[in-house]
């Protein structure tokens, strides 16, 4: 075996051996995770929608508008916005 072999063969065990502990952390934080959703469930909160704000929170303000704007064009083309009553 070359030495750019050898030298290959141990930098692809590195790179396995690191994404295996990155694996096991992600595992991890997602036990914490479900544990603090659990925690709020407990507390009365209401776990759907908490994952709801947990995901607009990602995004920015312009992001959020425009996906507002495009589900109220959804809604109202389906008839399930509530329809202004005639003066």
């Amino acid at each position: 075996m070359d030495a750019k072999t050898s030298f290959a063969q141990g930098q692809l065990k590195s790179l396995v051996e690191r994404i295996e502990r990155l694996e096991e952390d992600k595992k991890a934080v997602a036990g914490d995770i479900k544990e603090v959703y659990a925690e709020a469930k407990a507390n009365g909160f209401d776990t759907k929608i908490l994952r709801k704000v947990i995901s607009l929170r990602k995004k920015d303000r312009h992001e959020r508008e425009e996906e507002e704007a495009i589900l109220d064009l959804y809604l109202n083309a389906l008839g399930m916005l509530p329809t202004e009553e005639a003066a």
